[in-house]
């Protein structure tokens, strides 16, 4: 047996272990606690593209899916996913009365619904989502390492910027728990 056998594993078992990071650039990622909450805003400000506004011009229900988790940094081992969520963003254009009916859930329940005629409106609701309540923060232990990972997804899938990086978009945040 090679004597840098062992050295070799150690390094492939701390390479693995350490987070992962596949920071988009085009992702913004900001956790912020307020009481007992952990309030997650995110903003894909390229997302919305000509191709995007044409699918929903032409009437197919377009929706942008965030799945968001809330990870512990575990030194030399897997890090562990302390919650998890999934935010959905919908606009159903109807083209006879021009309005589109906007919807976000999270994880399958409806937080809120709009009904609107402006574009950027449809823009923003899509691509950012404003201090969202995603996560309770009694789970969390003080002064503790943790981070945030969203993976953000459109469907239909056009040739948009969702598109092109393997049909998603993933990026996280680092941050230290202080109550």
């Amino acid at each position: 047996m090679n004597v840098n056998a062992p050295r070799l594993w150690l390094s492939i078992m701390l390479i693995a272990a350490m987070p992962h990071v596949y920071a988009a650039e085009d992702m913004r990622i900001v956790p912020l606690v307020r009481g007992n909450e952990l309030l997650i805003s995110i903003e894909l400000p390229e997302a919305y593209s000509a191709e995007i506004q044409q699918s929903i011009l032409s009437g197919l229900q377009t929706t942008f899916t965030y799945d968001v988790e809330l990870r512990l940094a575990v030194p030399f081992w897997a890090d562990r996913t302390v919650a998890s969520a999934v935010v959905n963003s919908t606009d159903r254009y109807d083209s006879l009365s021009g309005r589109h009916n906007l919807v976000r859930t999270v994880d399958g329940r409806v937080v809120e619904a709009v009904v609107a005629r402006d574009e950027e409106v449809v823009r923003v609701w899509l691509t950012t989502q404003s201090r969202l309540a995603l996560f309770d923060t009694s789970r969390l232990e003080p002064n503790r390492e943790y981070y945030v990972r969203v993976r953000a997804q459109g469907r239909p899938q056009t040739g948009s910027l969702l598109a092109r990086v393997t049909a998603a978009i993933t990026g996280q945040v680092p941050f230290t728990f202080i109550p």
